[in-house]
């Protein structure tokens, strides 16, 4: 566990020794008791730990790819994206809590700092959930490394899926691509804009 990252700046930025990273601190989830799917990311990234939003970043596919699937398009303000979420079954979430790290890309995060989320206590208060969806490979490490050992077996074995990153550094799948790899994971596990009924082909 880290002890923490110094006294803060105005504006809530930390203070940092000279030459250290900065330490970034990640958001509770989005999520309701009844969710059924999870997404994890690994570490909110500069401009959402700026706007306190998941996935602010304008580049970021993440958003236009849940306005196709559950009607949460970055067209609606933050909190109702989220309400959106919420009503589809959907529980958005990172793996870490914080750590150190100087930009926003993955690679850069300090191993010695991370600090990871209470996935026991999450999954105590969301026992519906079936279905883990992870946003880019580093998330599923972080899980498969820090998380998984520590949960009781049950957990252990929640079906799961490592889908493309939506970030925009993740240069290599188109955003169509995304998008296909995206609605095929999610295909019958989430739930129609107003409708208590999985999505399907015709939501």
């Amino acid at each position: 566990m880290v002890s923490g990252a110094g006294s803060r700046r105005r504006g809530g930025r930390p203070r940092v020794a000279d030459g250290a990273p900065p330490y970034a601190r990640g958001f509770p989830p989005v999520s309701a008791p009844g969710a059924e799917v999870l997404i994890l990311g690994s570490l909110p990234g500069e401009k959402s730990i700026e706007m306190q939003q998941y996935y602010a970043q304008a580049r970021n596919a993440f958003w236009p790819i849940m306005g196709e699937l559950c009607g949460a398009s970055r067209a609606l303000v933050y909190a109702q994206r989220c309400a959106r979420l919420r009503t589809a079954g959907v529980a958005l979430w990172d793996v870490l809590a914080a750590g150190e790290r100087r930009g926003s890309l993955d690679s850069a995060i300090v191993p010695s700092s991370m600090v990871v989320n209470d996935f026991a206590g999450f999954f105590a208060a969301h026992p519906e959930i079936r279905f883990i969806s992870f946003n880019g490979s580093k998330a599923a490490e972080l899980y498969r490394r820090c998380v998984l050992p520590a949960l009781p077996a049950q957990l252990v074995g929640l079906e799961s899926q490592r889908l493309p990153s939506t970030s925009p550094a993740n240069a290599s799948f188109s955003y169509e691509r995304k998008l296909e790899i995206w609605s095929k994971a999610l295909h019958g596990r989430i739930r129609c804009p107003g409708s208590s009924a999985p999505v399907s082909d015709d939501c």
